[in-house]
């Protein structure tokens, strides 16, 4: 007995030995920014690819990241876009990833519904056009002026995250030029979003924009008027595919193998194959 509490001690004794000694591991850079259209600070998750160097004029595509918090998403989403640049794997260009850490899903991400319900469920919902104005006004150019990037830049989300995506996409499409969507919330508002106008859909929209929708193994959504999910995303693809533009492109992936839980990192690995495809040699 005496032996086991030694090895205990001797073990308990290492840990803390090696907690103070270590070095710390650093994935990326936190920021914070003041957001007067929030009226909050923000704070952002920032990775910075294998060699950048801010005296260095080289510039680097920018993956903005819905749900960016360091226990959401940024971490793996982060880890994937280093593993797809890597010079063996070359699937993506070397990237800055920004990742928004969250305060209120339900506010940022939605527009106004007039489902009562749902009103009353998500009781600070409907303030999308405050979070959008954010991403315009204040993020992008903060974004620009403190690191080198490039015009290139791609924004990530899921359900509710995918919805307001799809808003961006349809109201203000030139914010982003590649678009994952992932299990978008086309519920919300009884599918009132499938219903948008766009510039998207005229022969004039010049921008190359790429949009990738993924969606799982699903089933009904959380709303008073049932609706599936893998149904409206397809819609969502569809309805984009009738633009009379050549510059749109879109992917729809169904993944019936994942769920509302596992398709995030699967459909972003997919989505680099769509944006970035390798030319066969």
């Amino acid at each position: 007995m005496n032996k086991f509490f030694t090895v205990i001690f001797l073990l308990f004794t290492s840990v803390l030995l090696f907690s103070q000694t270590g070095k710390p591991f650093v994935l990326g850079v936190i920021e914070e920014i003041q957001s007067k259209e929030l009226g909050e600070n923000r704070i952002l998750n920032i990775y910075l690819p294998e060699g950048y160097k801010a005296e260095e004029a080289t510039k680097y595509p920018v993956i903005y990241l819905l749900d960016g918090s360091a226990d959401e998403d940024f971490i793996h989403i982060a880890g994937l876009v280093q593993f797809n640049s890597f010079e063996w794997i070359n699937q993506v260009p070397k990237s800055i990833v920004v990742g928004i850490a969250t305060v209120d899903r339900r506010r940022d991400f939605t527009f106004p519904t007039s489902i009562e319900k749902d009103q009353k469920r998500f009781a600070s919902s409907g303030h999308s056009d405050k979070f959008i104005a954010f991403i315009e006004k204040e993020l992008q150019p903060f974004i620009d002026k403190k690191y080198k990037t490039t015009a290139s830049k791609t924004i990530m989300g899921q359900s509710l995250g995918g919805l307001l995506e799809t808003e961006i996409l349809l109201k203000k499409p030139t914010l982003f030029n590649h678009y994952v969507i992932v299990s978008p919330s086309i519920w919300w508002n009884n599918g009132s979003i499938l219903r948008q106008d766009s510039p998207i859909f005229q022969q004039n929209f010049m921008q190359e924009t790429a949009v990738y929708i993924a969606v799982g193994k699903e089933g009904l959504t959380p709303t008073e008027i049932p609706r599936v999910m893998e149904v409206d995303a397809n819609l969502l693809a569809e309805k984009i595919k009738t633009s009379k533009s050549k510059n749109i492109k879109v992917f729809f992936d169904y993944l019936p193998q994942e769920n509302h839980g596992t398709i995030l990192h699967p459909a972003v690995s997919n989505a680099f194959k769509f944006f970035y495809p390798k030319v066969q040699e």
